[in-house]
């Protein structure tokens, strides 16, 4: 069975950084094109990041993130990375790693919440 487990989120203030960790197994990884989705509060799904299966050469990302954060994986580690920089206080959301943009298969996610 895919089984998606995320980590390190938390508190951040404003401008801060952080780094989300999901290791994958149950599935081809590496074939596979994986994604970072979130859910602010009180609000649905929306799509941050995806990056192509093997070597991971094409990302895309959502413009409210684009240039603030980078999508990465590592295939030999069966994880994906979303790191995190120039945090706003709308970036408050629990964050999921996916199999598909839309998150209908994603891990529990991790909160990242960002406040002064």
């Amino acid at each position: 069975a895919v089984q998606l487990v995320e980590s390190g989120g938390g508190l951040v203030q404003p401008g801060g950084s952080l780094r989300l960790s999901c290791a994958a197994s149950g599935f081809p990884f590496s074939w596979s094109a994986m994604s970072w989705v979130r859910q602010p509060p009180g609000k649905g799904l929306e799509w941050v990041s995806t990056i192509d299966n093997r070597l991971g050469r094409t990302t895309t990302y959502a413009d409210s993130v684009k240039g603030r954060f980078t999508i990465s994986r590592d295939n030999a580690k069966n994880t994906l990375y979303l790191q995190l920089n120039s945090l706003k206080t709308e970036d408050t959301a629990i964050y999921y790693c996916a199999t598909d943009p839309q998150g209908r298969t994603r891990g529990q996610g991790t909160q990242v919440t960002v406040s002064s």
